[in-house]
């Protein structure tokens, strides 16, 4: 569910909606495309992260960091341009759910600029204090609950507002069927836009940081409850000692709680300590993966769990952002007439003028959940990159600040110069950015899950319990458990990449004509 959230956030509804009023339902068939292979490529991540017990920017450092020949080449030419391309793309997720979290505060109180609502989604960070860090030893309950409720609500409001829209879903359902409607008509570019908003580079990090947990052993359980057992000691006696002295005044009692919240205030910008993922190794030959029992325990469940989220939530939201804005622009009343693509304010406007306030409330409302939960991830998957790639760990707080202050130079100056056009640009632009990089992010994905040997497991299980798929290592006949692609997923995967990439070129020779035409 957390991973899912990456998959609708304001930039997949900035290019949904203009795909939906420039092309009708036409590309609702990319929308599914691009959520199949969301769920190959997060599969993909979650699998190497339960099996590896690494994250997908810890393997690269692995692969790239200290090669045996061309050491320095290895890591200008390749490491620290790869981390960079991560950060770019971090930082274009985290503008658009700025733009999108500002927008929607703008939608629900008309008398805020929209430099107010900018600087207001700054103080998201307050939720970082609150959550903690979901990347420590054990997963975050309290996280993982607050995200899966923004995912409802977006899910709940969108299905209200679409459910009082004229919608002829015979045309819907076609929109699901292969068209070559994109080449001929020019929606190529908003088609590639829909997959980099769809698949998420930055998603992809954090799905392979997250599958590294241990989520049902009760080492961790036992430990917290005897740190209970003695709180709780500690309290009896202190509570006994405290009949015999006498109760703190008010000023002490003020004193206390300064003293306590400047404490927890110190204790947001420290430094936490390294992510169950962190490793000290330069190579994959210093280190072990997983144990087969921890592997079994977690790899199945754990892919269902993540194609049935991005398929349910993920596919399902886009695909109804996407027929609200082409049952109410393409096909309806507005002036848009199917030439212009709407952007949100368009789309609240509209709501509001035809469906009602209540339904563009929760047009906004949704807007707003969706922009929150997502900024929270892309500043967790931040975390993971930076620690992944350069062992560079800072606080959660720290990292926020530094992708806020990122994301906010470039939105301001288009919402000050160009206004609300310029924004709604910005966000598919953001969008094609993350197209672009994903094929940099993905190459290694697919290389390590296809590597035998590095998806290798010690089958530590008796001789009778081992499946067709263990092998014998060379080294002193070691049996080991195969847990890499299967030669389909392989290809697959393979295919996509080229596809993407294609596509990918061919949009930026298109724009570079473009730009040269309108130079002349």
């Amino acid at each position: 569910m957390v991973c899912a959230v990456a998959y609708f956030d304001p930039g997949n509804w900035g290019v949904d909606l203009e795909a939906g009023s420039q092309y009708g339902y036409r590309l609702l068939f990319v929308v599914l495309l691009a959520g199949l292979f969301a769920v190959l490529f997060q599969t993909m991540a979650s699998r190497m992260g339960c099996v590896t017990g690494l994250d997908l920017a810890s393997h690269c450092r692995l692969l790239l960091h200290s090669r045996p020949k061309h050491t320095l080449l290895w890591r200008w030419l390749a490491l620290y341009p790869l981390y960079l391309i991560s950060e770019i793309a971090i930082i274009a997720t985290d503008l658009a759910e700025l733009l999108g979290s500002a927008i929607a505060l703008c939608l629900l109180f008309p008398k805020l600029q929209l430099w107010h609502g900018v600087l207001i989604t700054g103080f998201d960070v307050i939720l970082l204090l609150a959550l903690g860090d979901p990347l420590r030893g054990r997963p975050l309950r309290m996280f993982e609950w607050v995200i899966a409720a923004l995912v409802l609500a977006v899910f709940i409001c969108m299905c209200i507002i679409v459910s009082r829209v004229d919608v002829h879903w015979g045309h819907v359902f076609e929109g699901y069927l292969p068209s070559k409607y994109i080449i001929p008509n020019g929606a190529l570019y908003v088609s590639v836009g829909i997959i980099g908003a769809t698949v998420m580079p930055h998603s992809l990090f954090l799905g392979s940081a997250l599958a590294t947990q241990d989520r049902i052993s009760t080492k961790h359980h036992n430990a917290f409850l005897k740190a209970d057992d003695q709180s709780s000691i500690s309290d009896d006696s202190s509570s006994s000692s405290c009949e015999n002295t006498p109760k703190k005044n008010t000023s002490s009692m003020i004193k206390d709680l300064l003293r306590r919240s400047l404490d927890f205030m110190k204790s947001a910008f420290r430094v936490p300590p390294p992510s169950t993922f962190a490793t000290r190794a330069n190579r994959h030959s210093e280190r072990e993966n997983n144990t087969l029992e921890f592997v079994n325990a977690h790899l199945y469940h754990g892919v269902v769990d993540v194609a049935v989220s991005l398929l349910g939530f993920a596919v399902v939201i886009n695909s109804l952002i996407l027929v609200l804005a082409g049952g109410v622009f393409f096909y309806g009343t507005a002036p848009t007439d199917g030439r212009t693509p709407a952007g949100l304010f368009d789309a609240y406007d509209l709501i509001r003028d035809l469906v009602g306030q209540g339904a563009a409330t929760l047009f906004a409302i949704a807007l707003l959940a969706a922009g929150q939960s997502s900024s929270i991830i892309a500043t967790v998957a931040g975390q993971a990159v930076s620690e992944g790639f350069l062992q560079w760990r800072v606080s959660p707080i720290v990292r926020r600040l530094l992708t806020r202050l990122l994301a906010v130079i470039p939105s301001m100056a288009v919402a000050i110069a160009v206004g609300r056009r310029g924004i709604d640009t910005l966000l598919v632009l953001s969008q094609v950015v993350l197209s672009i990089v994903l094929p940099f992010i993905t190459l290694p994905l697919i290389y390590v899950t296809s590597s035998k040997k590095l998806m290798a497991v010690k089958a530590t299980a008796l001789p009778g319990e081992i499946t067709t798929s263990t092998t014998e290592a060379e080294n002193g006949g070691e049996k080991t458990k195969d847990f890499s692609n299967h030669w389909i997923s392989t290809i697959l995967a393979c295919a996509i990449w080229l596809l993407v990439t294609i596509a990918n070129v061919y949009v930026l020779t298109t724009v570079r004509q473009e730009v040269g035409d309108a130079l002349h």
